[in-house]
């Protein structure tokens, strides 16, 4: 086993708990008793060999980046994801003491925390499509003692005992889809928890199977490397200016010049706004799945990336730079705002470039209104198989994937419901 300070490394390791404890308690959720103590127990560093301790417990931040060329393809997640994953799946499932636990996406550090979960009635199965991937699992639970996880090199796209069922599959990796063979490997009331893009925007899902279904219980803003093998769906970026991408992930087209794209970020901006004040646990990631099923039936919805240079040097300023809504109609581009603050509240608003900029703003903020005025609602995801006629789905956004038709649906207050 690895030689560490054990007295520095348990009080790192408290520092980091305590940090994601007070982080869940500002997003208003609950870091479960059971949850806190697993993540007080497993020691981290030994899961991140090479890094320095202060890396290893650095609550916010993925490490051990594997990558290919520019792009990352595996991680150890960042341990403020980790804890609000499993607290999903625990909540979902009222705890996960002697629950049979399925990872796809290895690294060992989470396959570690869920062995403390589901105890010794329950097991734990991680599958990673990389050897590299899964030796350097196997070797870092072995040197935390923990001997009975099942480390297994696969593609999970397809079943990993064929007939086995488990309680609980949670997904590491960002998937665009929804194979069969997890909901097929579920138990009947069992539920999987994963970061799936839709509108090319990432959630984690808490997913209970309900028959031929699997419908939400709960959903996290999230971001996670993209799923290899046979259920890789790539993302198309659109480079239109220094540092600022448009993200294509439901085969959307862009048939403008990218040039003449880039160049409506050079005229003047119009800005319209909502006229709210909202608190800072207002959630946003919410808004915009909002937009996302509303704008895509009215214009080319697009998803708006930045890096921090441009954002610091004002080409763009979107609500979110990793991923905030966007329009791109005719001669004019449009995206969420960054929020106007007072007072520790704030106002939505929408930015737009182009001929038509006023009015294309204005559109963007009467839908943020409706939000707003609905009672900010939280969205509910549906996921049927592919074959399912369009009389048998529910009601929302319907997005056609290869396995699967995923409904995105929002339940709204009548007016003057309280």
């Amino acid at each position: 086993m690895t030689s560490v300070d054990t007295m520095s490394s348990e009080g790192l390791r408290n520092a980091m708990v305590d940090r994601l404890a007070a982080d869940h308690a500002a997003k208003r959720l609950v870091l479960r008793p059971e949850v806190e103590a697993a993540l007080r127990t497993v020691p981290r560093e030994l899961f991140t060999p090479g890094l320095p301790l202060e890396e290893a417990y650095d609550a916010n931040t993925a490490v051990l980046k594997k990558m290919r060329g520019a792009e990352a393809v595996s991680s150890v997640s960042a341990p403020y994801l980790i804890a609000e994953m499993i607290g999903q799946a625990a909540n979902a499932l009222g705890g996960l003491e002697g629950r049979h636990a399925l990872e796809i996406g290895s690294g060992g550090y989470n396959a570690s925390l869920l062995r403390e979960l589901v105890g010794p009635s329950g097991s734990v199965t991680t599958v990673d499509i990389d050897p590299e991937v899964t030796g350097r699992a196997a070797a870092c639970l072995a040197a935390a003692g923990y001997h009975d996880v099942t480390v297994v090199c696969a593609d999970a796209e397809h079943p990993i005992v064929p007939g086995r069922r488990y309680d609980l599959i949670i997904v590491t990796v960002g998937a665009w889809d929804i194979p069969p063979a997890w909901h097929d490997q579920l138990t009947d009331d069992g539920v999987l928890v994963v970061p799936l893009r839709t509108f090319g925007m990432t959630r984690s899902w808490a997913l209970r199977r309900r028959g031929d279904r699997l419908v939400s219980e709960s959903r996290r803003q999230c971001g996670f490397v993209s799923m290899q093998g046979d259920g890789a769906h790539e993302v198309r970026y659109l480079d239109i200016a220094d540092g600022v991408h448009l993200r294509l992930d439901e085969d959307q087209r862009v048939d403008h010049d990218l040039d003449v794209v880039g160049a409506l970020l050079t005229q003047p901006r119009e800005e319209a706004w909502v006229g709210v004040s909202l608190p800072p646990a207002t959630i946003l990631a919410d808004l915009d799945l909002w937009l996302a099923t509303r704008l895509i039936h009215e214009t080319h919805f697009l998803v708006l990336s930045a890096q921090a240079t441009a954002v610091k040097s004002g080409v763009v300023a979107p609500g979110w730079r990793f991923g905030t809504p966007a329009t791109l109609d005719d001669d004019t581009f449009t995206y969420r705002s960054a929020l106007r603050w007072t007072d520790r509240r704030f106002d939505l608003g929408a930015y737009a470039h182009g001929t038509e900029a006023a009015a294309a703003a204005g559109r963007m903020v009467e839908h943020m209104r409706a939000w707003v005025d609905a009672g900010q609602p939280s969205p509910t995801l549906h996921v049927l198989p592919a074959h399912t006629p369009d009389g048998d789905l529910p009601n929302g956004a319907v997005l056609d994937k290869r396995h699967s038709r995923v409904v995105l649906a929002f339940t709204t207050k009548e007016k003057g419901t309280p």
